[in-house]
């Protein structure tokens, strides 16, 4: 621990001390300090995935108890999933931020803030003191914010990064009010007291004291209806920032969830079901919305929210097994989580990283002025299109793996439950194939309307795109998206001991993690790669013969138009309109539109689409206005009259000196009237 923080020390001077002229330089000291802290949190990350948990003893003082660092199993699974991310992100930002060399005070903030963002992100997963947790929790807090605001000449920006100030804030008042009512009881801020608090508690107090825990860490996550930052914040960071939030940051409100399904004892199947309810409704709200999107970034934001509810799916089932006692189902449902948390690290970071490069290339991320960018970006396409596949859960990457295994286990409970959960297993099943349907129609819109086609508007004329160092953590994400795909026994191997803490009957769990399917996945996966080799392998085939022939060009019918353009092709609203005009009762869309006037009109026929999001409307947006509206009433009383501002001091002077007199007398009347 201490190695850490030196370390941090050392590359924070660094920073500070290389010249503003040098952005590479600040650049390169981000990137070994983050690869250095990675290193050193790995060796004792692998012991702790192998069952050794270590824990050691800050010593405290008189006034500050000792603090308590505990890196056990699911510590060591999270730590690995941020190392990884944050390490490639700080390689794709360090050439991303090349564009902004000449901001260089505030390049240096930035970096400054990525190292302390990652610091603090270890030290949640570590800290096992309350006072320490949520000093942690707020430097991760601030320092994202940082991170987001760069860009803060922009109005939208500061707006979106106060926005998650402020929630973020929530979320940590509702984390001190859990803490300080334990501490309080108890008399210690270790988190071990919650476990001796909650173990002395009726069923429906400590039910109260985990969803207290649980909204303020599902602020965080991004769960519905929590989820209003979030969508805001992703658009308007810098592609690296908004990979490492997706990938690890809103990931860090499933480890909180997590840890104190552990710690909290109370009634688990009641938190199974709610979690369960809210984990399908927030997959179908998150996809819902990103399908309407016509900004890149946001479309990706609302896909973290649909994530977010098939990890919590897992999380839900698992805790319906222990409140049932049911291995199988912990298992699947903990495993099958805790998976998908890397799952959805790897390939969401993948494509916001890709994102990047779209929009340094075209400065917007509005994906109806794309299209065609695959012969510009052929090498980001194809990156593109490998997390768009593993996204959507398709073979052979690692998101079939990891919704196989939550499937599996919804079948499971549906077996084995009784007829008054029937109901509920049987919506979770049917919400997790709508939303798997309804990613792969999404995400067929975006990479056909970005990639596909005919430009929508003038681009610049750039060399073809080269790999470079920027392309280099694109490439090194792919290799464990395709490696679970493929070999899924081994990862699932690597979650025993996690998955194991979840476990009432240590001894029996373990047979339960020999999935005997592991080998099934793996053939299916390894089937599908070979069948798309063998497509490869005809294409190349073809071209290599159809060398030897002329090929002649021609234009194809064109439904008798004479020049015809990019107009004619389908924009990201015309191809989700059959769906748009469906789900339109459940979605808000401001439209415009102009009519078409004449044979031959000139001007007219315009139609655009503007989503928003209707929980957004009700619980922020209208209590704002209304609030607005409420204060506005006042504005009488600042009218620039200094006269009427000293009257104002003056009354409030006299109703101070007044308020004790009013109070004796009250005094005296209710000892009157009670001696009457």
């Amino acid at each position: 621990m201490y190695l850490i923080v030196a370390f941090l020390v050392t590359a924070l001077f660094a920073i500070f001390l290389i010249p503003f002229f040098n952005p590479k330089g600040k650049g390169i000291v981000v990137i070994l300090s983050v690869i250095l802290q990675g290193v050193i949190c790995g060796c004792i990350v692998f012991k702790a995935l192998q069952g050794n948990t270590s824990e050691y003893m800050l010593a405290g003082s008189y006034s500050v108890p000792d603090i308590s660092i505990r890196i056990d199993a699911l510590s060591a699974w999270f730590i690995l999933i941020i190392n990884f991310t944050v390490i490639m992100g700080a390689i794709y930002g360090s050439q991303y931020m090349f564009a902004y060399r000449d901001q260089p005070s505030q390049l240096t903030l930035h970096w400054v803030s990525y190292i302390l963002m990652h610091t603090s992100l270890i030290g949640i997963c570590v800290l096992q003191n309350s006072l320490a947790f949520l000093i942690s929790w707020e430097i991760m807090a601030l320092s994202t914010f940082l991170l987001v605001i760069f860009e803060h000449g922009k109005r939208e920006v500061l707006k979106a990064g106060i926005n998650y100030l402020i929630q973020a804030h929530i979320s940590i008042l509702f984390l001190m009010l859990g803490f300080m009512w334990v501490a309080i009881r108890i008399n210690t801020f270790d988190f071990k007291g919650i476990t001796q608090f909650t173990s002395t508690l009726p069923v429906e107090i400590s039910l109260v004291l985990f969803f207290c825990f649980f909204i303020g860490f599902a602020i965080k996550a991004g769960f519905v209806p929590f989820h209003t930052w979030l969508p805001h914040a992703h658009p308007a960071s810098p592609a690296h920032v908004s990979g490492v939030m997706s990938g690890v940051i809103i990931k860090i409100g499933i480890y909180g969830i997590l840890r104190m399904v552990l710690l909290v004892r109370s009634d688990y199947i009641s938190i199974g079901y709610a979690i369960l309810i809210l984990s399908v409704l927030s997959g179908l709200y998150g996809v819902m919305l990103a399908i309407i999107q016509h900004n890149l970034k946001k479309l990706l934001a609302y896909h973290s929210i649909e994530n977010i509810g098939i990890i919590g799916i897992g999380i839900g089932m698992g805790c319906i097994g222990l409140g049932s006692g049911n291995q199988l189902l912990i298992v699947l449902g903990f495993a099958g989580a805790l998976l998908h948390t890397l799952n959805h690290s790897l390939f969401k970071s993948l494509l916001f990283f890709a994102s990047g490069n779209i929009y340094q290339l075209l400065h917007t991320v509005d994906i109806e002025k794309f299209g065609g960018l695959v012969k510009k970006l052929p090498y980001t396409a194809f990156v593109f299109l490998i997390a768009s596949l593993a996204i959507c859960g398709l073979p052979p990457f690692n998101g079939f793996i990891s919704e196989f295994l939550l499937y599996n286990g919804l079948f499971f409970g549906l077996r084995e439950t009784d007829t008054s959960s029937l109901t509920i297993l049987i919506f979770s099943v049917f919400g997790l194939a709508l939303i798997g349907g309804l990613a792969l129609f999404c995400f067929t819109k975006a990479f056909g309307t970005v990639f596909l086609g005919i430009p929508r508007q003038h681009q610049p004329v750039l060399q073809k795109e080269k790999i470079d160092v920027k392309m280099f953590p694109l490439f090194i994400i792919i290799i464990p998206i395709l490696l679970i795909g493929l070999f899924p026994q081994y990862v699932i191997q690597l979650l025993k001991e996690p998955v194991k803490l979840f476990s009432k009957y240590p001894g029996s769990y373990l047979s339960y993690m020999e999935f005997p399917y592991t080998g099934i996945l793996s053939s299916v996966s390894q089937l599908c790669l070979g069948f798309l080799v063998l497509v490869f392998i005809i294409l190349l085939v073809r071209k290599k013969v159809m060398s030897h022939y002329l090929v002649q060009k021609k234009p194809t019918w064109n439904c008798a138009y004479a020049t015809p353009n990019s107009k004619l092709q389908y924009t990201a609203g015309s191809f989700v309109r059959s769906y748009r005009k469906l789900a339109e009762p459940l979605l808000f869309v401001h439209k415009t539109k102009t009519d078409i006037y004449g044979i031959f009109p000139v001007k007219g026929g315009d139609h655009a689409t503007r989503p928003d999001d209707k929980i957004e409307i009700w619980l922020i947006k209208f209590p704002v206005k209304q609030l607005k509206y409420m204060f506005n009433r006042f504005t009488f009383l600042q009218n620039g009259n200094p006269q009427l501002y000293i009257l104002y001091g003056v009354s409030f002077i006299i109703l101070l000196i007044s308020i004790p007199p009013v109070f004796e007398v009250l005094k005296y009347w209710i000892k009157f009237l009670n001696n009457l």
